[in-house]
């Protein structure tokens, strides 16, 4: 079921982004060469707690940590850990706050160090596929809409969209109805209603689209060993333009 936001749950669900999208700012300020992607996670965890809130992801599901973070190849969910990032390097993170009842929730793709023109074209592209698709993520709409959008912004650009996995309802409950695919037919899927809070994000290939999930049970990678980027926001369908509410930082 589809559950639409009272004002009240939507001023709930700001102040969520408002958390979330800072703890992505801090994340990302702290990809670095040398940098272990364990010590981004803690430090993740530690100001989302330090606002009041809980990270949404750990244990959710039973995953360890506070903080997906994918290097190069991995898509999604990886495990941070030892791992030391090196110069060249691109590495997705995943972030989501709970705070008053409700959970904001996004990612996105940083350079670490410096980094090949081809990177930062598939880093670029996906970001920007994303933006392309709110520009249908209005009232009367479909959700299909939006996904149609982003897949033939990044197919045409020579990438291939993830298929397995997609955006998603967000609020209460981190993962809630309607499901989002990042490709799709106009006109179909769910009617988009003022109130509707949204989880968008574009996983876009530099290879081909197929992917797997390693023996943790969790990272998934690219089946070709290509990279791989990952963009997000929350976003609410309002009477307008859509309202990012992971945009702001604190």
């Amino acid at each position: 079921m589809i559950t639409l936001k009272s004002a009240h749950e939507i001023d709930l669900m700001r102040r969520a982004g408002k958390i979330t999208a800072a703890a992505r700012a801090l994340a990302g300020d702290m990809v670095k060469p040398g940098v272990t992607t364990q010590s981004i996670d803690k430090a993740v965890e530690a100001f989302i707690r330090a606002q009041g809130a809980v990270p949404s992801f750990k244990g959710y599901g039973g995953f360890p940590a506070s903080a997906c973070i994918s290097v190069n190849n991995e898509v999604i969910h990886g495990i941070p850990g030892k791992r030391v990032l090196k110069d060249g390097d691109i590495v997705s993170i995943d972030v989501g706050a709970l705070i008053g009842g409700f959970h904001g929730d996004c990612a996105a793709t940083f350079p670490c160090g410096t980094v090949s023109d081809e990177a930062l074209d598939l880093i670029q592209v996906t970001r920007e596929s994303f933006f392309v698709g709110i520009e249908k993520a209005k009232e009367g709409k479909r959700v299909q809409d939006i996904s149609a959008a982003i897949q033939t912004y990044v197919e045409d650009r020579g990438y291939t969209i993830v298929r397995e996995f997609v955006g998603h309802g967000v609020g209460a409950q981190l993962h809630e109805s309607p499901e989002i695919p990042n490709f799709g037919t106009v006109g179909r899927g769910p009617r988009l209603l003022r109130g509707m809070t949204l989880a968008i994000e574009p996983m876009v290939n530099a290879g081909a689209a197929g992917v797997k999930t390693l023996s943790d049970g969790w990272t998934v990678e690219t089946k070709d060993g290509a990279l791989s980027a990952h963009y997000e926001n929350t976003i609410l369908i309002t009477d307008g333009e859509p309202e990012i509410l992971t945009a702001p930082a604190i």
